[in-house]
């Protein structure tokens, strides 16, 4: 493997490596060894959504103007790591969500930056990113199953232990980071005439072209379903135990086994990304992962542990395609449309969409309908109903996306296509 590749190969696994390392597993520790209540829990998830309302487009505005990017992206690296130590001489509930907000305060910014640092350095040394990135990126999802697995084979899953495997490969890469090629800002020595230019926030005014606001609004939509499974997978097939003829079963005694399933699809999906995005374009890809969401939610919809597990293993597949289709062709589609000088501010608005706005709209909407439309007296639930609902949702959004976002696809290769006019902030 070429040395660059091999360097950004490691950096993608570190970053997703420090996710996997407690996401799946911060629910048995709150639960089981913590033993807090479950209402309080929800709020752990917004703070994802709450810290990328602001932090991927702020951080993305000082790489462009003031700070080297992989400095910047190393920074929050070391920060986030010292606060994942703090994590476990927490002792309450509240300060727990409080000192998890900080941690994503300077983690979630460093997903969109790792994206425009990979693809700055990638492009600076002539490969094409659109053939040359997905193969990278693989390695952060490899990266992530490999957290879990560590997690779970070490005994951590319900130990505060998970925080410190975390914070040591956040440290760890926040290090590494200050050794890669310098990725200097693309717009510091343009002369700024107004407030809005001097912080940056110029690169907001790619909302003014027509496409590029329907792409980010569908971004907004589209990330309200992406941490619906995250947050309620692992719970349904958790509540099968409650039934006798699938107590025992593998999936309801290791759900986060089965769930894996979902990264390890994604492994294949982001290497076919390339030949789809060549092949049938932007709009036709984005629209196959709308298709994979509305099957990733039916299939839950009629899957069961016993006969049906089928549908629950195929569930899993279909997330590949349904997440990567979305958020790493999305991440090309801003890169081939915005000038050099906003792309890593560009980067965090769409970061900001999907994991900001779009996950506070899906895990505040969704808690609300389901506790009140699909939770009865006793505190049972209506799983059935409730993934009918979420592939309803999806398949809206498919429809309005047909009709709504007009972009024609070329097939020209991504190296001729990146020479045609780019969307800059004059323009927008």
């Amino acid at each position: 493997m070429n040395n660059t590749k091999l360097r950004l190969t490691i950096l993608s696994f570190l970053q997703f490596f420090i996710w996997g390392s407690w996401l799946i597993t911060i629910g048995a520790y709150w639960f089981q060894t913590k033993q807090w209540s479950g209402a309080q829990f929800g709020a752990i998830f917004s703070t994802m959504g709450i810290a990328s309302i602001f932090m991927p487009s702020l951080m993305g505005i000082v790489a462009d103007k003031y700070v080297n990017a992989e400095k910047l992206y190393g920074i929050l690296h070391i920060l986030g790591g010292l606060v994942l130590c703090t994590i476990p001489m927490v002792t309450d509930p509240g300060t727990f969500f409080w000192v998890i907000l900080l941690n994503m305060i300077f983690y979630m910014p460093t997903l969109a930056l790792s994206i425009a640092v990979s693809y700055s350095i990638l492009k600076r040394q002539g490969f094409d990113v659109v053939k040359d990135y997905p193969p990278i990126r693989v390695w952060g999802t490899i990266g992530f199953i490999v957290a879990m697995w560590t997690v779970s084979l070490l005994g951590f899953e319900k130990s505060a232990s998970q925080f410190y495997v975390a914070a040591g490969a956040a440290i760890l890469l926040g290090i590494y980071s200050f050794t890669l090629p310098a990725c200097p800002p693309q717009s510091a020595s343009t002369s700024s005439q107004n407030l809005a230019e001097i912080l940056g926030l110029k690169s907001f005014a790619i909302l003014r072209d027509r496409k590029m606001l329907t792409f980010f609004l569908f971004a907004l939509l589209l990330g309200a379903a992406l941490q619906l499974t995250n947050a309620y997978g692992d719970t349904f097939l958790h509540d099968f135990d409650k039934n006798p003829d699938y107590q025992g079963t593998m999936t309801v005694k290791y759900p986060a086994i089965i769930m894996s399933i979902s990264q390890i699809s994604e492994t294949l999906f982001i290497l076919a990304i390339p030949f789809f995005l060549r092949r049938f374009g932007i709009k036709q890809v984005m629209l196959f992962s709308m298709i994979a969401w509305v099957l990733r939610f039916g299939l839950f919809a009629y899957g069961n542990p016993g006969q049906g597990l089928w549908m629950i293993i195929l569930s899993c597949i279909v997330y590949g395609m349904a997440f990567d289709f979305f958020n790493i062709s999305g991440s090309l589609f801003v890169e081939t449309q915005t000038q050099p000088s906003i792309r890593a501010s560009a980067q965090g608005l769409f970061m900001m969409m999907t994991n900001g706005f779009g996950a506070v709209l899906g895990s505040s909407l969704s808690g609300l309908i389901i506790q009140h439309y699909f939770t009865d007296a006793a505190g049972n639930k209506d799983w059935h109903s409730i993934w009918l609902t979420f592939a309803g949702y999806s398949l809206a959004i498919a429809v309005l996306f047909v009709f709504i976002f007009k972009h024609k696809h070329t097939t020209q290769p991504a190296q001729e296509t990146q020479t045609a006019p780019l969307l800059s902030v004059e323009q927008a």
